[in-house]
């Protein structure tokens, strides 16, 4: 099948939808998109303006630079445990986002399944289809804090399974994976002679004393896994486009040939600029400042979203929430489209991310706490009056 063909087959973003129609509203409080309100630290700004002026305004290596490939390779050694070669097993992304197409493009053949736990980030499914997959949904349920568990995943696993992604922290969810939870995984992908997609770039929004683990680092499991990460949510820096991703040489190598005929390398002054970030102690402090105050979001978007009648799992990580809104009696889509039109707040419909998002929807906390408060003050308002809880 050709790619033209594939695509057919890929359908456009349902968040992105949603919020097409918001922007024809007025007074519109926005709790979907997935970006953080706060803006690039100014000494990283800095940085890419000091690149400007060294010149850092031609192609680089197609990899990335090696100054950032250096500053990864030491940033996966100190956080997470991982030992990597910084020349032939980091390369940098336009965008982490590139990771899962290009990734799943070095190994998978024409028919083959990929476990994807549901609820999902939008991108897996239509990456696996354009390279040629089939994902396969695993769903996760509300009981278990919407973990990934091998019991489900032994349900859908067959002979023609190759690879399985896991997102932890998680996006829509904000599960996050325990250390038992991403080791039984490993015994799975072992047992079952698979390659695993390792989803981190929420990694350091973690709450409640949880710690996020790379399944990259435990033993014999680097060889087999493609750890994704960047620096869009880390830093703030998503209009930035960067990325990067740890993985075997080999994978590297094929990924390194598919950006060379693709966006050919990441911008170079932002290369610069990350890599001098990683190194400054004032972004991790930056990155501390937005932790606590998204903790302090979570908790305040949890306590309304139980109080007004919305069944809620108290999310551990990254900065979203995910209440059950079947007990209005309202589908998904229909309990967004009431929320954006009666109340003016745009949430996402739970099914966007998968089956198993279905009964569900998708609020971000990314954004001002007082915004958030007027949210709920809106969304709690319209239920009352209509008596759907």
């Amino acid at each position: 099948m050709a790619l033209s063909d594939r695509l057919e087959l890929v359908n456009p973003s349902e968040i992105r939808r949603l919020f097409d129609l918001a922007a024809g509203m007025e007074d519109v409080i926005s709790l979907g998109i997935g970006e953080p309100d706060f803006d690039t630290p100014e000494h990283i700004k800095e940085y890419a303006k000091e690149a400007l002026d060294m010149g850092y305004t031609h192609y680089g290596p197609n990899a990335g630079l090696p100054i950032l490939r250096e500053a990864v390779a030491k940033k996966l050694r100190e956080q997470n445990g991982i030992e990597v070669d910084p020349m032939s097993e980091v390369m940098i992304l336009t965008g982490a986002n590139q990771a899962f197409l290009m990734g799943l493009a070095t190994f998978l053949k024409d028919g083959e399944e990929v476990l994807i736990p549901s609820p999902m980030f939008v991108s897996y499914a239509p990456a696996v289809i354009l390279a040629g997959g089939n994902p396969v949904e695993v769903p996760t349920y509300e009981e278990n804090e919407f973990r990934l568990s091998v019991d489900d995943m032994e349900k859908h696993v067959t002979e023609r399974t190759r690879a399985l992604i896991i997102n932890t922290p998680n996006n829509p969810t904000g599960a996050v994976l325990r250390k038992k939870d991403i080791e039984e995984i490993a015994d799975f992908a072992v047992e079952h002679d698979l390659i695993v997609i390792s989803d981190e770039v929420y990694e350091h929004f973690v709450y409640d004393g949880v710690k996020n683990y790379s399944i990259a680092s435990l033993d014999g499991m680097f060889e087999r896994t493609i750890t994704v990460n960047g620096f869009s949510k880390t830093f703030a820096m998503t209009g930035w486009r960067l990325g990067f991703v740890a993985a075997p040489a080999w994978v590297i190598e094929k990924m390194t040939r598919f950006q060379m005929y693709n966006s050919t390398c990441p911008v170079t002054f932002a290369q610069y600029a990350a890599a001098k970030a990683l190194e400054d102690p004032r972004s991790w402090k930056a990155v501390e400042e937005m932790r606590k105050e998204y903790n302090r979001r979570r908790n305040l978007v949890w306590k309304r979203l139980n109080e007004m009648g919305l069944p809620t799992v108290k999310p551990k990580g990254a900065f979203y929430i995910f209440p059950r809104i079947k007990d209005t009696g309202l589908t998904d889509h229909q309990f967004s489209e009431l929320m954006l039109r009666e109340a003016r707040v745009a949430v996402v419909p739970g099914s966007a991310f998968g089956k198993a998002g279905e009964d569900y929807i998708r609020i971000s906390y990314a954004t001002a706490y007082e915004k958030l408060e007027e949210a709920m003050d809106r969304m709690e308002k319209v239920l009352r009056e209509k008596k759907l809880v």
